[in-house]
């Protein structure tokens, strides 16, 4: 598999920021992707809580209920 396309983008960041990571050698492109791909995976995460939340609601009211399924057979 080949890189991914890249693209171009602006943004502004503080400078005392930015001159930091550059004495540092932060790759600034790089640490930003990371930062766009984390934030990305909360969001996610967050959404999908949300929208399971009925389920997720219902799933934990059982366990409440009956106990943790098949625990009769757990060794720990």
């Amino acid at each position: 598999m080949g890189n991914p396309a890249k693209k171009s983008t602006s943004m502004t960041l503080d400078r005392s920021v930015l001159d930091e990571a550059r004495q540092l050698g932060v790759n600034i492109s790089r640490a930003a992707e990371g930062g766009v791909i984390a934030a990305i995976r909360a969001e996610r995460a967050r959404i999908w809580r949300q929208q399971n939340a009925g389920a997720i609601a219902d799933y934990n009211a059982m366990i409440e209920k009956s106990g943790v399924p098949l625990a009769e057979f757990r060794k720990f």
